[in-house]
């Protein structure tokens, strides 16, 4: 059966009332074919999503129509090779809430992550090219880019990779706008300085990850860190979710089709992301 996620506005919502919603939801799924499985709940933002096997979209809206009358603002279609980014193993407490991972015994997550990751193309041959100290120096120019840009758009650096570095943001338009400063940044800081550029690859997916002493892994993340690998110089790949979580945020992206990911049986709809967002 197909995998939804389906996203709701709901400013002003409470925890307790997302609870009680899903306990509605649970009570009528049966009867159209439905099983909603978990949710996520951002109180701050107004932001509930919920997971849900269903035969149709259409058909996991009717439970909520009949339930509690809350519908989706928007229902995106999770693909069956990328299904395990989002059934993951996270626990959830008995009302079905996810729950973050180490917190306190119902400390609801907030939502799932987009992973980003940027890596400096060709560092090896890089340094042997322009030396040590001014390699380090390109890299200290990356960091304080990416650092900025991660600050500016409420980005959580995870961690950094030698050639580059891994963040992890709520928003998966907040990882996009992120990824494009990244870029546009990198562009102006050679105009300004030419002769001294630094071309960087950017990949990025959305879904569950495993969080274990501060850091991420998992299925997501494996997903974003071969969409990097898979970009070229300039280029920001993202995973069919995240395009599909930023529609109606201004963004534009590349449809490239179902292209074959290292590590994944089957091929994975990617987009291209245009800088010029």
């Amino acid at each position: 059966m197909p995998l939804y996620m389906d996203i709701h506005e709901m400013r002003g919502v409470t925890a307790d009332e997302v609870a009680k919603a899903h306990a509605a939801d649970v009570e009528a799924q049966q009867k159209y074919g439905v099983e909603y499985r978990k949710y996520w709940v951002n109180e701050s933002c107004g932001k509930v999503f919920c997971l849900v096997h269903a035969p149709t979209a259409e058909a996991a809206n009717q439970v909520h129509r009949e339930a509690h009358g809350q519908v989706a603002e928007k229902i995106i279609e999770v693909q069956p090779e990328v299904a395990e980014l989002f059934l993951g193993s996270a626990e959830t407490n008995p009302s079905g809430a996810v729950l973050v991972p180490g917190g306190a015994a119902d400390a609801r997550d907030p939502g799932i992550r987009t992973v980003l990751f940027t890596d400096i193309v060709g560092s090896t041959t890089l340094t042997q090219l322009v030396g040590d100290e001014e390699a380090l120096a390109l890299l200290n120019v990356h960091d304080t880019i990416v650092r900025d840009a991660l600050s500016a758009l409420n980005g959580r650096e995870i961690k950094h990779t030698g050639d580059g570095i891994m963040a992890s943001f709520f928003s998966a338009a907040a990882a996009v706008k992120c990824a494009t400063r990244i870029q546009r940044d990198l562009s102006k800081h050679e105009e300004e300085r030419p002769g001294c550029r630094i071309k960087v690859r950017i990949g990025a997916a959305a879904g569950e990850p495993v969080e274990h002493h501060e850091d991420l892994f998992g299925t997501t993340v494996q997903l974003a860190a071969r969409l990097c690998s898979q970009a070229e110089p300039d280029q920001i790949l993202v995973s069919n979710v995240v395009a599909e979580l930023c529609i109606g945020k201004g963004l534009v992206f590349r449809a490239l089709g179902e292209v074959p990911v290292k590590g994944f049986d089957h091929p994975v709809r990617v987009h291209a992301v245009s800088t010029a967002s």
